[in-house]
């Protein structure tokens, strides 16, 4: 059976480039979309662009009213409810099954805390929730499967308090999440996960840190206890030499900079955010609100594209192997 329900795209940050790349991706496909966000906002970036409206049949707005009028550029603290209120309609939509996936454009964290409002990502808030104990973010390269795929230990940490989160029972979890994941959204038989260390050299057998001898080898040998391919404590600097990543589904680095910068520079134009363990599928673009370019429509929508084509691909395989 086919799945017709749409894709859910929100449009992110009103002052950044969201608005206009979720135009154009959705333009781009024919499959169903439903844009959440201000219709006035889309309506006037549709008519900055040279697009028609209405918009084509197959695209339909969720309209979610600003706090305040949108300028390129300009952000504004009466703005970040806003964002957060086109969050949340994904989120109920999602669990209710009117929609098959969610795709979020890039919103402004610093202006949404600037408003007192707490905000650490998209990934925590729809953690938060979805009310589930533990997500993983993971990095694509492209929309293809056989792409490079990096997922995080941690996420936005400083690198003070790398050592104390990373523990015994966060490795588990995240490594039962992506090892799932990898095989219930992606179809891996057999996933097979290489896993960098925290230190540099991995350690180099506890004389630059103890963190791969006390937490992550042990963490790693109960995973594969369980049947899970899972390889490492290895050097971070030469887990992504070419011939020898790409003998694996996923790399899984312990903290945002060690992993994200190769990825990035792999596929920056159409890379893909994940989030594994929703209990819906999620991507994103890789890219910010890109505030320096907003209504000079030169943003690239190439990375958004990439997020609708992953969703699509990943919530028909979940589909399927859930039926």
């Amino acid at each position: 059976m086919i799945d017709r329900r749409p894709v859910a795209i929100t449009t992110g940050e009103p002052a950044g480039i969201g608005p206009e790349v979720s135009l154009k991706a959705a333009l781009s496909i024919t499959d169903p979309i439903v844009l959440i966000g201000s219709q006035a906002l889309l309506e006037k970036e549709a008519s900055r662009l040279g697009f028609a409206w209405p918009l084509p049949a197959h695209i339909r707005i969720l309209d979610i009213p600003l706090g305040a009028p949108a300028l390129p550029g300009q952000l504004d603290v009466r703005n970040a409810t806003y964002v957060l209120n086109t969050l949340r309609q994904a989120h109920y939509g999602a669990m209710e099954n009117q929609w098959a996936a969610i795709v979020t454009a890039p919103v402004q964290k610093s202006i949404i805390i600037e408003s007192g409002i707490p905000f650490t990502g998209h990934t925590e808030f729809f953690q938060d929730l979805a009310g589930v104990q533990r997500v993983v973010m993971m990095l694509t390269s492209n929309e293809r499967p056989d792409a490079m795929k990096v997922a995080l230990a941690t996420t936005h940490l400083p690198i003070a308090a790398l050592s104390s989160a990373i523990t015994g029972t966060l490795l588990d979890e995240v490594l039962e999440t992506l090892h799932h994941a990898l095989k219930v959204d992606y179809g891996f038989s057999s996933p097979r996960i290489l896993v960098t260390g925290l230190n540099p050299h991995a350690g180099e057998n506890g004389h630059i840190g103890r963190e791969e001898i006390e937490t992550i080898t042990p963490a790693l040998q109960r995973a594969q206890a369980k049947g899970m391919q899972v390889i490492g404590p290895v050097p971070a600097d030469t887990a992504f030499i070419p011939g020898h990543w790409d003998q694996y589904d996923a790399v899984l680095c312990m903290y945002h900079d060690q992993g994200l910068p190769v990825l990035k520079h792999v596929g920056f134009q159409d890379g893909v955010n994940v989030t594994l363990g929703l209990p819906y599928i999620r991507t994103s673009v890789d890219h910010g609100t890109a505030l320096d370019i907003a209504g000079t429509s030169k943003a690239d929508e190439r990375s958004m594209i990439s997020a609708l084509k992953l969703a699509h691909y990943l919530s028909k395989n979940r589909e399927t192997r859930m039926a």
